[in-house]
């Protein structure tokens, strides 16, 4: 029997719910596929600054670095949002993040058939969408420095170097070259010397992968083109602001927010959590959607663990269980036979993983 290490963090909000329904696909996971996972629990985000005045204590990235991957849920809350920058929530993500060495977040972006009603936008437009964001996470004008605020005017500083491009890009490819094989680099080259950069590297890194087609788009293109036909994209590259940007836009195609996972790879150890945040207004109601989570365990086990089957058989769960018309509340209208809670969901993903 295999065995791995997961370093849990629930953090605020739905937090613990949802992670609770991942770590019961898991256990499913591990009963089918004859693997055993040990969980140890850690604490980031408001709840970790309420117990120890800082919102990523050191216990936790000691403990997610001796771990084989971290299942992470949300953090914040309208709760924290009177603390300092350096206290709040989301800066100890950042820090953690950092402390890691995770430089690449992978949003992959899939309509089921069955929710095609659900996005915004027709139906003809989103069936079939299949796409994947790789967002560089720890350079950029987040982390460029000098950066200032004063009274009347402030500033930050958008950085990249030629290694941090080449290292965010080859993922890119890699992954590209296990899909459809087309990488749409996303930049501002027209005006920012960064983006230039950021383009001559891209196309240095695309000779290294002669099988896959690299395309260039501006970022204010790139934005419209999701909306217009986002079934042209297969893996988009980007930098850190116009991938936040571009990945959170992607993620309204699905129709639910609820619906998408995320990893953020490239050190030692990945890190794997929805992309919604800790939604404080419905915590503890036991109707949050649980399956982002789910999918992002999905990931953690493909791109940490590398039991692709068991990967593979959670997504095959998830799609089964949503063409049986199971839903919670925020597909409630689509297509639903039964309304689960939060509980439910995840109980009846578990039952559906299969070999």
């Amino acid at each position: 029997m295999k065995s791995y290490n997961i370093a849990v963090i629930k953090g605020d909000g739905i937090g613990p719910e949802i992670v609770d329904e991942a770590i019961k696909v898991l256990d499913r996971v591990g009963e089918v596929f004859d693997i055993d996972f040990s969980y140890k629990e850690y604490l980031m985000g408001g709840c970790a600054y309420d117990e120890t005045g800082d919102p990523l204590p050191n216990e936790t990235v000691e403990g997610a670095l001796n771990s084989d991957a971290v299942l992470f849920g949300s953090i914040g809350g309208y709760k924290w949002d009177h603390l300092h920058r350096d206290l709040k929530p989301e800066t100890g993500l950042l820090r953690f993040r950092t402390a890691l060495g995770v430089f690449a977040n992978l949003r992959p972006v899939k309509v089921y058939h069955e929710l095609t009603g659900a996005s915004h936008l027709k139906e003809e437009i989103v069936d079939g969408v299949d796409l994947m964001v790789v967002r560089e996470l720890t350079g950029g004008i987040y982390f460029g420095k000098p950066r200032e605020k004063r009274e009347d005017m402030a500033y930050n500083t958008m950085v990249y170097t030629k290694e941090e491009i080449r290292r965010i890009a080859k993922i890119a490819f890699e992954i590209a070259q296990k899909r459809r094989k087309k990488v749409c680099s996303v930049d501002k080259a027209n005006v920012l010397e960064v983006s230039q950069l950021w383009r001559e590297t891209a196309e240095e890194v695309a000779k290294e992968y002669p099988e896959v087609e690299l395309t260039h788009m501006y970022v204010d293109n790139a934005s419209m083109q999701l909306i217009l036909d986002p079934k042209q994209f297969d893996v988009i590259l980007t930098g850190n602001i116009f991938g936040d940007i571009l990945s959170d836009e992607a993620s309204m195609i699905s129709g639910s927010i609820g619906l998408l996972p995320s990893a953020s790879i490239g050190g030692k150890i990945g890190v794997y959590e929805p992309i919604h945040g800790s939604a404080p207004d419905i915590a503890g109601q036991g109707i949050a959607n649980p399956i982002a989570t789910i999918s992002s365990a999905a990931m953690l086990l493909k791109y940490s663990l590398n039991e692709l089957d068991a990967s593979l058989a959670i997504d095959r769960a998830i799609a089964k269980t949503l063409h049986d018309g199971y839903r919670t509340a925020d597909m409630a209208k689509y297509g639903a036979k039964k309304v689960c809670s939060t509980s439910e969901m995840g109980d009846i993903i578990a039952k559906n993983i299969e070999k």
